[in-house]
């Protein structure tokens, strides 16, 4: 019989894995060597020959014939984000277990793909409930990219890894002092951390402004990534596993239902458009911002009551294809985002404007290249369900909020932009 584990992507929680009662579920154990460990399968380095077999691989399609198909694993996960991977991938290489991936769309469809693949520590708070799990993450992710180095590989062509050092911006003389005691913070908490007066940033940055009494925190070591070249790039190594029949993939196909014994109720699997799934020791939904609403469904016919609190929370991003009017050699962010990643509401240190369902976004600055020369502005976050059309009001708040950081885009209509321009969005 099967536990079922729910893993809670974003919002950040107290405690970001919820497990269901499970008197007599069996617990699995693995190595945690996902990242410590060698990047390499069966002695191969993790970046396979592009004439790597991807045949053993299932995948589903709801267009296809309805005839279903049955498959027995030892864990099944539901999602297809950064998440799902990154589990599979500790199942894969620290057991003998199997595992299988399914999800009603495909990696990277949803919230990974459209963010902007940040690995900052700059607006974190050493004294915060996920302080210890950030900072495990941060670590993580610097050992993996060290790995791929070790390989002889290039982190920045197979990641889009760039360590790029990250700078949180204040405009006022009350915001830079407080960016000087959050730097001490920072410093105290082991990380490398320095104040930077205004004049000291513009040799950083000098198309930014901040006016005279502004400044910022500077993390040297913080980095970004591409999340579509990070997901291929461990998802090409966990398909080695379906070779051995270890790994399955089964996207565009939703999960409808689980699959309980008869005897004792206990979880089995889980029921997909196309195929019946056994899990023989676990389930895991690792489904992002779906993981409440998908729970909720999953056990409305269950004597199990099962309250996740996760609410969607929509964001756009503006990406401004080969933008050369001028360049950024870090990642930033103003003030107000740390104050947004909690609510909603408006804050006397960003913006927030009205739109057309009545909701209100809050809109922070936050602006990059990523590894494509692309520069990408952003940001904001609306609670407004599971929408992705993309709100043009919104799209121009974030250009003007950008101008009043950096003075050179107020000459430069956002119109002139529409064929380099692309919106991103994504609920987290």
């Amino acid at each position: 019989m099967a536990s079922v584990t729910l893993h809670i992507q974003s919002p950040p929680l107290n405690n970001d894995v919820v497990s269901l009662p499970r008197n007599h579920f069996p617990i699995v154990t693995f190595k945690t060597t996902f990242f410590g460990s060698s990047l390499t399968a069966n002695g191969k380095p993790l970046s396979l020959p592009k004439t790597f077999r991807t045949q053993p691989v299932i995948t589903s399609s709801s267009s296809s014939s309805s005839s279903s198909s049955t498959h027995t694993f030892d864990v099944v996960i539901i999602g297809a984000g950064i998440i799902w991977l990154t589990i599979a991938r500790q199942f894969l290489i620290g057991s003998d277990l199997s595992v299988a991936v399914v999800d009603k769309d495909v990696p990277c469809s949803g919230a990974t793909g459209a963010g902007q693949g940040y690995l900052w520590m700059v607006h974190q708070e050493p004294e915060s409930d996920t302080w210890d799990l950030t900072m495990r993450s941060y670590k993580l992710w610097q050992m993996f990219a060290e790995k791929v180095r070790a390989q002889g590989l290039d982190p920045l062509q197979e990641l889009g890894w760039k360590r790029t050092g990250s700078l949180l911006v204040g405009r006022t003389a009350k915001e830079a002092a407080t960016l000087k005691k959050k730097v001490k913070r920072l410093s105290e908490a082991g990380l490398r951390a320095k104040y930077l007066t205004s004049d000291a940033l513009r040799l950083k940055e000098p198309e930014l402004e901040v006016g005279k009494d502004g400044g910022a925190a500077f993390l040297p070591d913080d980095c970004q990534l591409d999340a579509q070249r990070a997901v291929a790039f461990i998802q090409k190594a966990n398909r080695h596993f379906s070779i051995k029949g270890r790994y399955a993939e089964f996207f565009h196909d939703p999960v409808t239902g689980l699959l309980r014994s008869d005897s004792s109720s206990e979880v089995e699997g889980v029921r997909t458009f196309k195929n019946t799934l056994y899990s023989k020791k676990a389930v895991i939904v690792a489904a992002g911002c779906w993981s409440g609403s998908l729970a909720h469904d999953l056990f409305r016919e269950s004597d199990i009551l099962l309250n996740v609190p996760v609410k969607p929370r929509k964001g756009h991003l503006v990406v401004l294809e080969n933008f050369s009017s001028f360049r950024l050699d870090h990642g930033l962010m103003e003030m107000g985002y740390v104050d947004h990643l909690h609510d909603a509401l408006d804050r006397k240190s960003s913006h927030s404007v009205k739109v057309e369902e009545g909701q209100t976004p809050s809109v922070s600055m936050t602006a990059t290249m990523d590894t494509m020369g692309n520069l990408v502005l952003g940001s904001s976050r609306q609670f407004t369900g599971y929408s992705t059309k993309v709100d043009e009001s919104i799209i121009n708040h974030i250009w003007k909020r950008a101008g009043e950081f950096f003075p050179k885009l107020k000459e430069l209509p956002l119109e002139d932009f529409t064929l380099d321009r692309k919106c991103l969005m994504g609920s987290q």
